[in-house]
């Protein structure tokens, strides 16, 4: 299973694709922090005007912590789209490139090539997401230094000690980390369906986009169908900052979006275990 995983990332690698998502990661976060050092405390008295006539903020209020946190808002919705990149070209790559009847040639079984395919997958977004939080908290600590952090939201303030930040980021990525995994097994199993690899990736994202719209209107029917869709939960890391942590709903939003995945990944293995191959 090790060789078969590291064939899968191997191929990974090799694709320049595979080099989008941390270009993309590197230009962002250095043009936030660029910003920020430039012009960020013009920023911080905007977002903080509601509540600078009730409370007197002192003290190193534009700090690593919070750009940190400016920049998980700003990313993290968007790195869907750069998992999708790889994850939905890991089957439908081979049927494109003609290679997928040499897949059974290997004396391995299906689950397992499929299982490799999707380890290689999470080894990326895993991998992605230690660069994306090396850059933005790492880096932001470096240039701004530490300091409490200011949680501002539309009916609360909260202020998070300085020391009391570190392990609510690393469970942040932590729960970006299983919310991306749900969109690679869902882009896995587009690509399971499909011979060609730009049809998973803009069918992924377009099942983001749709379910997104429906969880932001407002609709009775919508109402109903919201607590169920894994983009509903994908946000529960912001919740790693109220105070105190509301469990339940943490509990709630992580066994749901295990189950996405687990369905997902049946649903791929099922399909991949059915499909021809051999022609």
């Amino acid at each position: 299973m090790l060789n078969l995983i590291s064939a899968e990332c191997l191929k990974i690698i090799a694709k320049p694709r595979s080099y989008i998502g941390f270009a993309a990661i590197t230009v962002i976060v250095g043009l936030i922090h660029l910003a920020m050092y430039l012009d960020g405390m013009n920023y911080i008295s905007f977002i903080t005007n509601p509540v600078q006539s009730t409370f007197v903020l002192e003290g190193n209020i534009l700090n690593g912590n919070l750009v940190c946190f400016i920049i998980l808002q700003t990313l993290i919705i968007q790195i869907p789209l750069l998992v999708a990149l790889v994850t939905g070209d890991l089957v439908s790559g081979e049927a494109a490139m003609g290679t997928a009847r040499l897949l059974l040639t290997r004396p391995v079984s299906r689950t397992d090539l499929l299982m490799s395919k999707f380890a290689a997958g999470a080894l990326y977004v895993f991998f992605l997401l230690v660069w994306l939080g090396l850059l933005s908290l790492g880096l932001g600590l470096v240039l701004f230094g530490p300091g409490d952090l200011i949680v501002l939201k539309s009916e609360e303030l909260t202020i998070l000690a300085s020391d009391d930040t570190l392990w609510r980021f690393m469970a942040a990525l932590g729960i970006a980390f299983l919310s991306l995994l749900v969109v690679g097994a869902l882009s896995l199993l587009l690509s399971c369906l499909s011979d060609n690899s730009i049809g998973p990736i803009i069918t992924t994202m377009a099942v983001i986009i749709l379910f997104t719209i429906i969880g932001t209107m407002d609709i009775p029917l919508f109402d109903l169908i919201k607590p169920y869709l894994f983009t509903t939960h994908m946000i529960i890391w912001r919740n790693m900052f109220d105070q105190p942590l509301p469990l339940d709903q943490i509990r709630e939003s992580l066994l749901i979006l295990t189950a996405h995945l687990i369905g997902f990944l049946g649903a791929s293995w099922w399909v991949f275990t059915r499909k021809d191959i051999t022609s």
